[in-house]
C-alpha cells in the first residue's frame, strides 16, 4: 500500500506527494492559490527610472514560473526513474570489472546530483511564485530595496539586488 504525505508549499498551499516525490500545484494540474490575477502590479517594487509593472508582465512572469515548476518536476521524475534503473542494474553487476563498477557508481552519483539540483531549483521557484502571489517579490532580502524589474524578469527567483549579490559572492 502506498502512503501519501501532506506538505505545505512556501506560499502556504497544501500539496500531496508520494514518498520521495515533491508535487507542486502546477505538477499535479492544480492551479496555484491566488494566481497572477491576484497580484496588483502597482504593489510590485521597481528601481528608480524603471517603468512600473503591468498586468501583462506579471501574468507572463507567473506563467513562466508555473512552466518552470512543471519542467523541473518532469526533470525530477525522469531523474528518479533513471536512479531507480541504475540501482536495479547495480545488483546484477556480478562479474563486472572495476571499470564497469566505477562507471556505474559515477552514473548514479551524477544522476543523484542532477536530481538534487532540480529539487533545489524547484524549491526556489516555488518560493518565487509564493513571493509573487504573496509578499516580498522584487524586494532584496538583505537591504530591503527593490531588486529591479529587469533583474526579476531575467531571473524571477532572485532574492538579492545586484549590489547585495555581488557582496555575497565576494565573501
Amino acid at each position: 500500500m502506498t502512503t501519501t504525505a501532506r506538505h505545505k508549499n512556501s506560499n502556504g498551499t497544501a500539496r500531496v506527494a508520494a514518498p520521495g516525490r515533491t508535487r507542486t500545484p502546477a505538477a499535479t494540474g492544480a492551479r496555484a492559490v491566488g494566481g497572477a490575477e491576484s497580484v496588483d502590479p502597482a504593489e510590485l517594487p521597481v528601481r528608480p527610472g524603471e517603468d512600473a509593472w503591468t498586468s501583462v508582465e506579471v501574468a507572463e512572469l507567473h506563467a513562466e514560473l508555473i512552466s518552470e515548476l512543471e519542467r523541473l518536476q518532469a526533470e525530477i521524475d525522469a531523474s528518479e526513474a533513471a536512479i531507480t534503473g541504475l540501482m536495479r542494474d547495480s545488483n546484477d553487476g556480478a562479474g563486472d570489472d572495476q571499470v564497469d563498477a566505477g562507471t556505474k557508481n559515477i552514473s548514479r552519483e551524477s544522476e543523484l546530483a542532477l536530481g538534487n539540483n532540480a529539487r533545489d531549483s524547484l524549491a526556489q521557484t516555488e518560493r518565487a511564485l509564493g513571493r509573487l502571489e504573496g509578499v516580498g517579490f522584487g524586494v532584496c532580502e538583505s537591504c530591503g530595496q527593490a531588486i529591479g524589474k529587469a533583474r526579476m524578469q531575467a531571473f524571477p527567483r532572485a532574492t538579492l539586488c545586484v549590489q547585495c549579490k555581488a557582496k555575497q559572492e565576494r565573501r
